[in-house]
């Protein structure tokens, strides 16, 4: 998979960008502030309709676009054929094309470039919240199964309604719970398939991230990703046994959800818990432990996205190099070099293994204005 060009149109700080003839790898130069990884989040945003900066699209659209809205267009060249892709952003929502063609959903969209990104924040998939590590799932996951997607997207849906529901039911009788049961269904069939997703994608992440840590720490650690369900246990994957499991959860944690007005089990409650050498590496994981730990699971995504896609995705790493000490820089640039197109971010070349990334396209950034 590969980006040969990319244009942006009143994107962020961005007025008209036209970028051709792309490398394998680009690195992006500028300092802070300057328009660096508005242009990465530009590709992560073609790739999956969404920022991972913010939830607001109004966000992405510069103040100075005069139909109000941004625009980002590229040729990505894939095995079956080149794709142009475009992605419209608007107060109206977001258009999307593929060739030309208007794709119905969104998620008819999302796989057309798949795309890793690894960025500071990324650091605190290991030692953050619940929260950060289910967006991580539910983003990789989605890009390679659109099905997820459509599971995920419902399920939030009913989250919201069984939520208000439950708001209004306490202390009313018997009768007022009745549509909770609709809700319960509905939400139980989406969650299920959430949940039974999430464990396959851990399983095989885990074959991949295992053996990338193992190299990286010649041999010193094992790293395991264990899934933490709020129902049923790790391992259970049988997909009736799941659905038997939530649904006695909720009718177990009925009141308690109804006073506290909330739904407290199901995979938005879930988790993801990384273990070193047997211990929690949230807990007990040093901070060199952990970063090596969440860059072990970038590259495993490479690995794991060429083998359920039969392509390598680009690899976006915002700067995230100057965080890592040299030897964790080499295993990474050694690792994207000749296999994977990449683009890198960073302040100044000063802080990279930069006889390593000889031959690199090398692009200035100041104020919205990129420089060849």
């Amino acid at each position: 998979m590969f980006v040969k060009n990319i244009g942006l149109q009143y994107y962020r700080n961005y007025g008209l960008l036209r970028l051709e003839s792309l490398g394998d790898v680009n690195l992006i130069l500028g300092q802070n502030a300057q328009g660096k990884t508005n242009l990465m989040e530009a590709l992560f945003v073609l790739a999956m309709t969404k920022s991972h900066r913010t939830s607001k699209d109004k966000e992405l659209i510069s103040f100075d676009a005069p139909a109000g809205s941004a625009q980002i267009v590229a040729e990505v060249e894939r095995k079956y054929g080149d794709l142009k892709l475009e992605l419209t952003l608007s107060a109206q929502g977001k258009k999307a094309r593929i060739n030309g063609l208007e794709q119905r959903r969104l998620s008819e969209f999302i796989g057309s470039l798949n795309v890793v990104m690894f960025a500071p924040e990324d650091l605190e998939i290991v030692k953050g919240t619940p929260g950060i590590r289910r967006r991580f799932l539910d983003m990789e996951i989605g890009q390679v199964q659109p099905s997820y997607l459509f599971h995920l997207q419902q399920y939030q849906k009913v989250l919201l309604q069984r939520g208000n529901l439950l708001k209004q039911l306490w202390g009313k009788e018997a009768a007022g719970k009745e549509l909770l049961e609709i809700w319960d269904a509905q939400l139980v069939e989406h969650g299920v398939k959430i949940v039974k997703k999430r464990k396959e994608f851990i399983k095989k992440l885990q074959i991949w991230a295992e053996s990338i840590h193992r190299g990286i720490t010649n041999g010193g650690e094992e790293l395991k990703l264990l899934y933490v369900p709020s129902f049923g246990e790790r391992e259970m994957e049988d997909e009736a046994v799941l659905l038997d499991n939530f649904m006695l959860k909720l009718s177990q944690t009925r009141d308690q959800e109804i006073r506290r007005g909330m739904t407290l089990t199901g995979p938005h409650r879930d988790d993801l818990s990384f273990f070193i050498n047997g211990r929690e590496a949230q807990v007990y994981g040093s901070q060199g432990q952990q970063r090596t730990a969440a860059l072990s699971l970038k590259l495993a995504e490479i690995e794991l996205i060429h083998e359920e896609i039969g392509e390598y995705p680009v690899l976006l790493l915002d700067d995230v190099l100057s965080e890592l000490d040299p030897y964790r820089q080499t295993q990474l640039i050694e690792t994207f070099q000749s296999k994977v197109q990449t683009f890198i971010t960073a302040t100044g070349i000063e802080s990279l293994s930069a006889d390593r990334l000889k031959g690199a396209s090398l692009y200035h950034v100041h104020d919205g204005k990129v420089e060849i």
